[in-house]
């Protein structure tokens, strides 16, 4: 039987091994040399999902680390497994299992460099006679959170200083910084989190995944995470951290003497005995060498201050598009008058009798922009830890009082973001304790209470006077950073020296193009040029005069893609190949797949990149496959059309490529597609003139943006209508036609000045930023 399962019993195999096999150490694994009757051992440390090749082959990856050469520069293989022998072992193989290969074919591993695994893969198959031994324990009685394993791993952790670009690796480190878990610019979310270590290195991670649960639970600096099957990058001189396959975390409190209790989403995690002594190292070292944060409690906070606040959330309320209320307490009383924000009576949630009795000891926290829709969700009486509150002193209101007013300002900057504790948080079950130790009065009979009572309590207000505060008060657009600065009159601005930056209040009295499709233009970041977007006959004319010149047999089936060609039946009988890229030697499904293809037409491009990940439209040299005249895009994705400047591109050959396919999961990324064919990606951008107005002076002030202000990619607009239309909608709200000047919506932005000169003139420009439209205009 190819695959079988031998049972350990006190510690020794029920079944002995075939006698004529020996053991193998993987640092004498070479090509070229008789393995017969040799066989390799380790430990499953990462066992991917049953796939199906192209031909409907079952297909199974598996990783073994060496248990003999932990201190090895490199202790782990891949192993892939072909057949029946992967259906089966996809049945039985756990995390963990001590894992033994025999007959084996030795070949070179395409991913080596990228994985920081063996140059050398191990190929078995129930046709070539391999042979897979998997040793299990006994299983323990279920019930505990750790996952019970049959062998655990003993891991090798790499400190910060020790870390090399393509490498995937296994660290411990404290968070010096971090950013809580925010919706990404594609469907994950995204966690960035800054370690260091005793080494004094520093490592930023940036981390994916689609179900933020799953992401590193950090609550607060000074946190100690481990990190397993983490990919090192090089960046500008500096090492970078992100996700990879297999990825796995545990955070741990990073206060001297806490419980070591491990926060992690998975069920299945192993933890020896010496970590510990690890992390106790760790919370020794963090709390010499590290600073506590920003944490503050309400009594101690001053006017101007930046804080993170661990509190109770005792109500909430919608005030508008962009902005919400949440209704906090940490058992402490704020030493200033704190701002009530007003709001309507039905949309406040909460229990009135419990907010009418902490009404001196709550505090009113807007929070703006990206926050909004997770304060939304927030369930009333929740623990939560704010980072970044911003208190601000309010100007003089008509009883002459002054007060302080909290803000969580849109944006991730700084570590701005509301964090959910769980109860079983330390902090947490010290601020309950608190805060049923603070003396509170009696809760009032709600009905016995006046209106007046309620409206003084919570700045209740009508319909009427709610929409009338709004019109005179919230303008069409949102600001996305930089709310400490006040507003500047445009009279003043006209008059001031540049380059400065502003935040104004001004109305939009017109602006170009009104045909906003002609906004939308093609920008090159390096020489700052910017050219109209192609249209599709330009296109067209391309691709017919490449088809010219008939596919070079001899450029087929490399050993990085495999190629199709074949004649149209038509009386021109173009000659068409298509050439598929592998990955790990073998075809992916369409959607992961970068194809390229030759002697194609417009309409057979498009309708390739609708089903594939991506394509490339290329043509045959004697020695390579180059790219088209870069009038034409050089790469097709989805609806997008992608082009490279030709005064700053340096285009490569199309088999650098190759680069990216040996990856571990190559991303296929535009970016990086361009940066390894040697263009410089043209960008999408909405390029346009508004005339803003005051009152106290006009000037014109350019946007220029990819997809912030209008909340909408300008590399999609050009080919969808309801994008088309939402923009219409967007610019119709802000300037809306035949109205007078008093009558237009309000608009708040921020502005910055810049020289612009030449031989003949100085001319002083104005250009539009961190601004975009509200959701609900």
């Amino acid at each position: 039987m190819p695959v079988q399962l031998l049972k350990i019993i006190k510690g020794k195999s029920e079944t002995p091994l075939p006698s004529h096999l020996q053991e193998e150490d993987l640092t004498h694994l070479q090509e070229g040399v008789d393995h017969t009757n040799k066989y390799i051992q380790g430990i499953v440390v990462l066992s991917y999902p049953l796939t199906k090749l192209g031909d409907g082959t079952d297909f199974l990856k598996v990783v073994l680390q060496d248990m003999n050469n932990l201190c090895a520069r490199i202790n782990s293989i891949n192993v892939l497994i072909y057949g029946k022998m992967a259906k089966d072992c996809a049945k039985v193989i756990q995390h963990g299992d001590t894992f033994v290969v025999a007959g084996f074919k030795l070949s070179r591993s395409p991913a080596a460099r990228e994985d920081g695994r063996h140059c050398c893969h191990l190929e078995v198959s129930e046709e070539a006679g391999s042979a897979i031994y998997i040793y299990t324990k006994p299983k323990k009685s279920a019930g505990s959170e750790t996952a019970s394993m049959s062998v655990a791993p003993k891991y090798v952790y790499t400190p910060l200083n020790h870390l090399k670009d393509g490498t995937i690796v296994n660290l411990y480190g404290v968070v010096k910084f971090f950013k809580p878990p925010y919706v990404s610019k594609g469907t994950d979310y995204c966690l960035v989190v800054t370690l260091v270590d005793p080494s004094n290195m520093k490592l930023t991670c940036t981390l994916f995944n689609g179900n933020p649960q799953s992401l590193p639970k950090i609550y607060k600096v000074g946190d100690i995470v481990r990190f397993h099957r983490i990919k090192i990058r090089g960046y500008n001189g500096q090492m970078q951290g992100v996700s990879s396959a297999g990825f796995a975390s545990l955070t741990f409190d990073g206060t001297v003497g806490a419980a070591l209790v491990p926060r992690t989403s998975s069920k299945v995690y192993t933890f020896m005995d010496e970590e510990r002594k690890t992390i106790e190292e760790l919370r020794v070292w963090a709390a010499r060498n590290l600073s506590s944060g920003l944490a503050a409690k309400l009594s101690g906070v001053e006017p101007t201050l930046f804080f993170d606040l661990t509190c109770q959330l005792v109500g909430k309320a919608k005030v508008d598009g962009s902005s919400f209320l949440l209704k906090v307490w940490d058992g402490t009383k704020c030493r200033y008058p704190t701002w009530k924000v007003p709001v309507e009576a039905r949309d406040l949630e909460g229990e009135i009798g419990r907010l009418y009795q902490l009404r001196d000891l709550t505090v009113d926290i807007l929070v703006y922009d990206n926050h909004v829709q997770l304060a939304k969700s927030l369930k009333i009486g929740s623990f939560l830890r704010i980072y970044s509150i911003h208190t601000k002193q309010a100007s003089a209101d008509k009883e002459q009082v002054s007060r302080v007013e909290f803000h969580l300002h849109g944006g991730t900057c700084y570590g701005r973001g509301i964090g959910v504790l769980p109860e079983s948080n330390p902090d947490v079950k010290e601020l309950k304790e608190f805060l049923e130790s603070v003396e509170l009065e009696d809760s009032q009979n709600m009905e016995s209470m006046s209106s007046v009572e309620l409206d003084d309590t919570f700045n209740y207000v009508t319909d009427s006077e709610a929409h009338l505060q709004r019109c005179q008060l919230l303008s069409v657009t949102v600001l996305t950073d930089h709310q400490h600065l006040d507003n500047t009159e445009l009279k003043t601005i006209l008059n001031s020296t540049a380059p400065q930056q502003y935040r104004i209040r001004a109305k939009l009295k017109t602006y170009e193009p009104q045909k906003l499709y002609q906004s939308v233009k093609l920008h090159c970041s390096k020489c700052n040029s910017f050219q109209e977007v192609p249209d599709g006959d330009d296109f067209d004319l391309i691709l017919q005069g490449s088809a010219v010149t008939a596919p070079n047999p001899e450029l087929h089936n490399t050993s990085w893609y495999d190629s199709v060609t074949w004649t149209t039946q038509d009386q021109k009988q173009r000659k068409i190949a298509i050439h598929f890229v592998k990955h790990d030697e073998l075809l992916q499904q369409p959607e992961n797949t970068l194809l390229m293809i030759e002697g194609g037409t417009q309409k057979e491009v498009w309708k390739l990149a609708k089903r594939f990940k991506c394509v490339i439209p290329v043509k045959s040299t004697e020695d390579d496959l180059e790219l088209l005249d870069l009038s034409a895009p050089f790469l097709l994705k989805g609806s997008i059309k992608y082009y490279g400047c030709k005064q700053c591109s340096t285009p490569k050959p199309v088999r650098s490529l190759s680069s990216i396919a040996v990856e571990q999961q190559p991303s296929w990324e535009p970016t990086e597609i361009a940066q390894v064919l040697g263009i410089e990606l043209l960008q999408y951008v909405f390029l346009m003139k508004f005339t803003l107005d005051d009152g106290t002076g006009a000037l014109d002030a350019y946007l220029f943006d990819y997809e912030k202000f209008f909340q909408i990619p300008a590399s999609e607009i050009l080919t969808n209508d309801f994008l088309q239309q939402k923009m219409q909608i967007a610019m119709d709200m802000l300037c809306p036609s035949g109205r007078k000047l008093g009558d237009l919506p309000w608009l708040e932005c921020f502005i910055r000045s810049y020289n612009v000169r030449d031989a003949m003139k100085h001319q002083v420009c104005y250009q539009i930023f961190d601004t975009t439209v509200a959701e609900d205009i």
